[in-house]
C-alpha cells in the first residue's frame, strides 16, 4: 500500500465575485506551484453580474500555503529585473524600443509593403534617440 504524504486542511482562501477575477489567481497560483481549485464557478456564470445573489467563486487551497499564496497574489515579493534588459550603448536606458530605421520610418515602402517585405529592425533609446 502507498502511503500519501498528509496535507494541511483545504480552506477557502478568498472569495470572487467574477469566476474571471477567481482564474486569474488561480493561474497565478498555478504557475509557482501551489496546488488550488475553484468552486462554485458555474453558478457564478449562469448568473453574471449579479453578485448580490451569493453566487461567489471560492478559492481553494492548503491551509499551509496561505502565507506564500498571499505573497503572490498580493505580489509583495515578486519584482521585476532590470538587470537582464536591452542597455542603450550611449546613455545606458533601458527605455529601448523596436522600430525601423530612420530614413524608412516615413516612407510608403515600410507602411505598403513591410508586411510582405520585411525589412530591417533597429533598436531606438527613448531617452536619446540613439540607433543601434
Amino acid at each position: 500500500m502507498i502511503k500519501m504524504k498528509e496535507r494541511d486542511d483545504i480552506v477557502v482562501y478568498k472569495v470572487y465575485d467574477t469566476a474571471i477575477d477567481a482564474n486569474i489567481a488561480k493561474t497565478k497560483l498555478d504557475a509557482y506551484g501551489i496546488p488550488c481549485f475553484l468552486t462554485e464557478e458555474n453558478l457564478s456564470n449562469l448568473y453574471p453580474a449579479q453578485p448580490f445573489l451569493g453566487f461567489k467563486v471560492r478559492l481553494h487551497l492548503f491551509s499551509g500555503d496561505k502565507e506564500k499564496a498571499r505573497e503572490i497574489l498580493d505580489e509583495v515579493s515578486l519584482s521585476v529585473s532590470y538587470h537582464n534588459s536591452l542597455q542603450c550603448p550611449s546613455c545606458g536606458s533601458t527605455r529601448i524600443t523596436r522600430t525601423f530605421p530612420k530614413g524608412e520610418r516615413e516612407s510608403f515602402k515600410v507602411l505598403f509593403f513591410g508586411v510582405l517585405f520585411p525589412h530591417r529592425k533597429v533598436n531606438l533609446c527613448r531617452e536619446c534617440d540613439n540607433e543601434f
